[in-house]
């Protein structure tokens, strides 16, 4: 990412996370234009391959991505792609990952064991990426080190509490993950 006084730069951002983790409510909360959403009632058909054990009121999912866009200064917007949870897409990723300069990867404490195989893709794609723990409403609320141990995080990978329903929480864990890739520069 080049920052030159008065160009606009364009900065692709992926929002990332398992089947019903809060990705597309992320992106809702948070854009500034009509996002993009992919939503399609969940069927019989994903039977044997959505466990909604952990989200039994969830009746939608998203089939192919989200996008919003989101003006950080006069000189940065950010395009923030959502992608689908679910491992039948992960092909998905591969396309969504290119041009991509990090990633915000959420994660629900109650079901951290959920989002290894989104990690290993982060990091098979090669992505920056910072940690969004979503704090769902009667969840209990576990140290930040307990959750980054768990995760098996490095101390450098930012992590840090959000609720995306919330636009200033939302807007607070990408902040941290843009600050996360300047510092890399």
């Amino acid at each position: 990412m080049y920052l030159d006084s008065g160009v606009l730069t364009a900065v692709k951002i992926l929002v990332v996370g398992h089947f019903g983790v809060g990705k597309t409510t992320c992106i809702g909360s948070i854009s500034e234009i009509e996002p993009l959403q992919t939503e399609e009632e969940i069927t019989e058909a994903s039977v044997g391959f959505d466990d909604l054990s952990g989200t039994p009121d969830k009746t939608t999912t998203t089939v192919a991505m989200d996008f919003g866009r989101l003006t950080i200064s006069d000189e940065v917007v950010l395009y923030l792609f959502g992608t689908p949870g679910q491992e039948r897409f992960k092909e998905m990723w591969e396309e969504l990952s290119r041009g991509a300069l990090g990633a915000l990867v959420l994660v629900d404490p109650e079901r951290l064991s959920e989002s290894f195989p989104v990690l290993d893709l982060v990091e098979r794609f090669g992505l920056t990426y910072a940690i969004g723990v979503n704090r769902f409403d009667g969840t209990t609320d576990y140290p930040l080190a307990e959750i980054r141990e768990a995760l098996e995080l490095s101390d450098r990978t930012p992590i840090v509490v959000c609720d995306v329903r919330d636009q200033q929480s939302s807007a607070q864990a990408l902040i941290t993950l843009v600050h996360h890739l300047l510092s890399l520069l």
